[in-house]
């Protein structure tokens, strides 16, 4: 079983079509053989391990520490194997638990009676009790009959920061934008500029990797309220020294004055107001800072109607015109749902990556070579 210097399988969640960025990162970031897996990325380690993803990965929504797998094609083998995990390990008596349970292409396809099951194995290993709100979490997953057992380590998506409370409708999620700054080779050192900023988790994001904040150190994980939690350690872990921006510039605009004001008490609250900067402006206003060219990031509305679509392309063609007679040698990454609207800014993208599920609706990343 999985004890504090055990290793095992360790699952890291990211949206469908980010899984090769994640990798990426998660190799930068110096955990072992990162391999992609549909949904995200397995790795093996140990509970360090499991703690350190969740504090130091910007592009994972979750880490789940899985504990035990095996097959099991009726009822009779999921109690048994169920029963044979050493949970008292793992849980504490005293912290309530839930069973999450799905099935996919499996003789058990009952994910309610399956999520029973394992959750009578731990009542009656551990005499926890069980409640909807428990804070720590067991996932069961059929598939082809191969039941895995994991732990979520994380508890609230790691997306939650702990720091940003104003949100525009729709907001990115901050793993989100963290993956698409990565696939624009955005690594903190060079000026960023979002000109649509909206609640500013763009900007945030990028001065966060600019300072080397871990992007989990102002929250609280699920791990925490397993037995074999090592809070010493763990404190330890969290107290790395930042180590400063170094006159990197993270920039914001919006044509929205409470826009502006939201992202300037999120940068604070996220420590980063000193490398951020936000003002209102139009578009038509942007202006080519001073400095060595970086990095435009924009995330512009949809447009998820077609008469929204029609209404947009004025807005893309004049963000296309302002970013090619303004912004030379700068490169730029523009979210879009619809290529064609892409299209409307005529700006030379390279070939894009695949869709990616966002709020509903799935967009791309548009990508350009440092504009001429």
């Amino acid at each position: 079983m999985t004890g504090v210097e055990e290793k095992f399988e360790i699952f890291l969640a990211a949206p469908p079509g980010l899984e090769e960025t994640l990798a990426a990162e998660i190799s930068r970031k110096g955990f072992r053989q990162p391999k992609v897996v549909p949904g995200g990325v397995v790795t093996t380690g140990g509970w360090p391990d499991v703690w350190r993803a969740n504090l130091w990965l910007r592009g994972a929504s979750k880490v789940l520490a899985r504990i035990d797998q095996f097959r099991a094609v009726h009822f009779a083998q999921l109690d048994e194997r169920a029963r044979a995990v050493d949970w008292n390990s793992l849980l504490r008596k005293d912290v309530a638990f839930r069973v999450e349970a799905s099935c996919a292409a499996s003789k058990l396809w009952h994910s309610g009676a399956v999520a029973q099951r394992v959750a009578t194995a731990i009542r009656e290993s551990v005499g926890a009790r069980e409640a909807d709100d428990a804070p720590v979490v067991i996932r069961a997953r059929m598939e082809k009959d191969l039941c895995t057992l994991s732990v979520d380590t994380s508890g609230d998506l790691l997306h939650k920061r702990g720091f940003k409370q104003a949100v525009n409708p729709a907001p990115m999620r901050e793993t989100m934008a963290a993956l698409f700054l990565m696939q624009c080779g955005y690594d903190g050192t060079e000026t960023l500029l979002d000109p649509m900023c909206g609640a500013g988790t763009f900007v945030i994001e990028g001065a966060e990797m600019a300072a080397r904040l871990n992007p989990g150190r102002a929250r609280d994980f699920a791990f925490e309220n397993l037995k074999n939690f090592d809070a010493e350690a763990w404190a330890r872990m969290r107290a790395v020294a930042r180590a400063g921006m170094e006159g990197v510039a993270c920039l914001g605009f919006d044509r929205d004055a409470g826009a502006i004001a939201m992202s300037i008490a999120n940068a604070e609250r996220a420590g980063v107001s000193a490398g951020t900067r936000f003002a209102q402006g139009t578009i038509s206003d942007l202006q080519r800072p001073d400095g060595a060219p970086g990095l435009i990031i924009v995330n512009p509305p949809y447009g998820s109607r077609i008469g929204d679509r029609k209404s947009l392309g004025p807005l893309y063609r004049a963000l296309g015109q302002v970013l090619m007679s303004r912004f030379a040698g700068w490169r730029v990454g523009l979210v879009a749902a619809e290529p064609a609207l892409a299209r409307e800014t005529r700006l030379p993208f390279v070939a894009p990556g695949p869709p990616v599920p966002h709020g509903g609706m799935r967009v791309t990343l548009f990508r350009t070579a440092p504009l001429g």
